[in-house]
């Protein structure tokens, strides 16, 4: 093994070089990195400049609008997002335990999780574990992974997509159905099942409102509605349910939507079910880092979610 005092001399740069090539990778600019960081922008120049001469590799190139990651930066980023969320965790948990600093858990949620189903998550803790605080915060499913990775959430909590990361882990499933709305004022369908040859020929007439495909759940049900052989075109796309269910309610159109996410609109007559012999379900999940032994704090958070 290396001698300490020898690699400490010669290593190309140190966490600290590191995390502010974190933070200019994260903004996409060496002025925002700058700001972060509290420094300026000749500062965090410098220090990526020497960290590329120490290396003899270019990490980032350079635009007059942006900065890009070459192949090289690309590695490095991608392979030490664990190694410093695995030093950022140690020092937050160092500053909680022994530092007297406030409990805090960090939650991701992604925006296709209805406002209806937060309680099921938080109601439990608050009422257990009132002296530790939460922070919520909506996020798509990849940038809440790379925060999961680098230390700056948490908790996830999101429809299952692509595999995870190696360092991240499953602690909770859950299967979430959905039904099909339209705007209401008359009597509850959901006693009727629309048959599903009639099906097309009605679709066909409406006004689609529908999740964006830029999420998982977006991409899942536009497979599930293919594999139907239906040919839905979109009159909107949206990126929430609870905006996509006051749309339909205002007459806009109609849509499928998780069938838990009606629970805050269960008094709405201006809502109602269109009930279909088929269903569309996905599949929700809550990740976290893989740790040794989590914040006793983090577990029993974990342990206090309901669904």
């Amino acid at each position: 093994m290396q001698n300490v005092n020898e690699y400490l001399a010669t290593g190309p740069f140190d966490l600290y070089e590191l995390h502010l090539f974190h933070l200019v990778v994260r903004h996409q600019s060496f002025t925002r990195a700058a700001e972060a960081a509290g420094l300026t922008q000749s500062a965090v120049t410098r220090q990526m400049q020497s960290m590329e001469l120490s290396l003899g590799l270019d990490l980032l190139e350079r635009t007059t609008r942006s900065v890009r990651l070459t192949a090289a930066g690309e590695f490095l980023y991608r392979e030490s997002i664990r190694m410093l969320g695995d030093v950022d965790a140690t020092l937050v948990r160092l500053r909680e335990e022994f530092g007297g600093a406030r409990k805090l858990v960090r939650v991701g949620v992604s925006p296709t999780i209805s406002l209806a189903y937060l309680p099921g998550f938080f109601h439990a803790n608050l009422r257990r574990l009132p002296q530790v605080a939460c922070r919520v915060r909506p996020m798509p499913s990849d940038e809440m992974l790379a925060a999961l990775q680098g230390n700056d959430l948490d908790l996830a909590v999101m429809s299952r997509g692509p595999r995870l990361p190696a360092n991240l882990q499953v602690t909770h499933r859950f299967s979430d159905s959905f039904c099909l709305i339209g705007p209401g004022g008359g009597a509850d369908a959901s006693s009727g099942r629309m048959k599903l040859r009639y099906f097309p020929t009605w679709a066909a007439a409406q006004n689609w409102l529908m999740l964006s495909d830029s999420s998982n759940t977006g991409r899942q049900l536009r497979r599930w509605i293919r594999g139907q052989g239906w040919e839905l075109e979109p009159a909107m796309e949206l990126e929430s349910f609870d905006l996509i269910i006051n749309l339909v309610a205002l007459g806009m159109g109609v849509s499928f939507v998780p069938t838990r996410a009606l629970a805050l609109y269960g008094q709405k007559k201006s809502l109602r079910r269109l009930a279909l012999p088929v269903k569309f379900q996905r599949e929700l999940i809550v990740i976290r880092r893989r740790q040794r032994k989590p914040a006793e704090h983090l577990s029993q958070f974990v342990e206090n979610i309901l669904f």
